[in-house]
């Protein structure tokens, strides 16, 4: 099984090779990573040849739930290294920005003899990957190496599942390579148990995105550092829409057009935080397309107020910290079926939140806050357009969405220190260390 998953991998390499390509020469994607995806770390990566702890994020969203993961093993474990490896590059960016990491890298393919020589280099202990990472190859490496191995922040979700299910004798023997699960809900915990996990190794300890957001963020600390750029009358409406994908601006923008229409005397601003950076061109055209006046942020004025209707976010990081200036939020990736992304950034802002039908990634949090009243929840573009609208002239609504909001954020914390809990007894650190508690979202 482990040759033809092997065989499978390097079929889908040499099959995906074109679109790869096509980012390397017109993004320079992919090329300043290769070496590292092959194995080849800097000889200065870890030069003493020191033990560590690795943890794996593949992109942004899992680099942000990983945070404070990789600070408190930090905190825990001082005598060793602490490295983070993500897949994509603005999961890169944003991990560089991790000051508890000792050092950053890209994944290796999965593949044995390369990763061989990535943990002959890395020297890990414990191995930790973030939410969905599963990577067969590494996992019996690691195995065989008597590195203790685990899952944090897991989930399967509803639309994973059932292809996981397909290759269940197979899976059932890659779970058995993983000491422990760390999960964030009960359904994920069932789930894994009929994939084959031994229901001894999986502790539901919550979301770590609970606990994930940084504390510069929170209100009234770090707002000056983002207001230099977006110096906002008061009374201006601002409405971001976050973390977009194709299909979903053309929607955003039209609702915005009709705030304009309606919110009479206002000079309302639209913030378009495209996904993917390579897309940021196409949002730029399509705004001005559309009639909008457009700056880009790394086009902005320091200390002045963006005199343009929309500005396209094409900074990695900023986003969550902007939230706190919104009127109003869409949290995109949710009306098309990419599976939808963080809406507990806002939340902890008390914005108000309108999200799509496509929460998969989110299934169990976004359920909770429609649960609360805590957000909006849309299923076509028309009914998008009607939400901002409506939210965007009634203050009350607003108001009660966003108590809501960061009422639920507030409720949930504490997964970052079961998790904690759990990979201390992996890897037992000196000192005494705090027993794990049941977890219960909390609605």
């Amino acid at each position: 099984m482990y040759l033809l998953y092997s065989v499978a991998t390097l079929v889908a390499l040499v099959a995906l090779a074109p679109y790869f390509l096509y980012q390397a020469l017109r993004h320079n994607k992919y090329v300043g990573s290769l070496g590292q995806r092959l194995g080849y770390l800097p000889v200065s990566f870890n030069l003493d040849a020191e033990e560590s702890i690795w943890v794996h994020a593949v992109s942004v969203g899992e680099v942000l739930a990983a945070r404070p993961i990789v600070a408190g093993l930090k905190a825990r474990y001082p005598s060793l290294r602490v490295f983070l490896s993500t897949t994509t590059m603005s999961g890169q960016k944003l991990a560089r920005s991790v000051s508890d990491a000792d050092a950053v890298f890209y994944f290796p393919f999965d593949f044995t003899f390369i990763v061989r020589k990535t943990l002959n280099l890395v020297k890990p202990k414990l191995f930790v990957m973030v939410e969905t990472e599963i990577w067969p190859n590494l996992l019996r490496e690691c195995r065989r190496r008597n590195i203790r191995t685990a899952l944090v922040n897991g989930r399967i979700s509803g639309r994973s599942f059932p292809r996981y299910r397909i290759v269940r004798p197979f899976m059932r023997r890659v779970l058995g390579d993983i000491d422990r699960f760390c999960v964030q809900s009960e359904e994920t915990a069932r789930r894994l148990a009929r994939l084959g996990a031994d229901t001894s190794r999986v502790t539901v300890t919550g979301s770590l995105k609970f606990d994930s957001l940084d504390p510069s963020t929170a209100p009234g600390r770090g707002r000056e550092r983002v207001l230099r750029f977006f110096r906002v009358s008061p009374g201006r409406l601002v409405f971001i829409a976050g973390s977009t994908s194709k299909g979903e601006e053309e929607a955003v923008i039209r609702a915005f057009n009709r705030v304009r229409t309606t919110q009479a005397g206002t000079n309302a601003l639209l913030i378009l935080a495209a996904r993917h950076p390579e897309r940021f061109d196409d949002v730029e055209r399509l705004c001005r397309r559309e009639g909008l006046s457009t700056k880009r942020r790394s086009d902005l004025t320091i200390d002045s107020e963006p005199r343009v209707d929309a500005v396209i976010l094409d900074t990695i990081g900023e986003l969550a910290q902007l939230y706190q200036i919104a009127t109003a939020v869409f949290v995109g990736g949710s009306l098309v079926p990419v599976g939808g992304h963080n809406i507990l950034e806002p939340a902890v802002h008390g914005r108000p939140i309108i999200f799509g039908p496509h929460m998969d990634n989110f299934a169990e949090i976004a359920d909770a806050f429609l649960a609360r009243g805590a957000a909006i929840q849309v299923r076509t573009d028309r009914e998008l357009e009607e939400a901002v609208v409506s939210l965007m002239g009634d203050p009350v609504r607003r108001q009660r969405l966003g108590a809501a909001a960061r009422a639920l954020v507030d409720e949930n914390r504490g997964s970052k220190d079961k998790t904690l809990n759990v990979l201390a007894e992996l890897l037992p650190p000196s000192g005494p260390r705090a027993v794990v508690r049941p977890f219960r979202l909390v609605h």
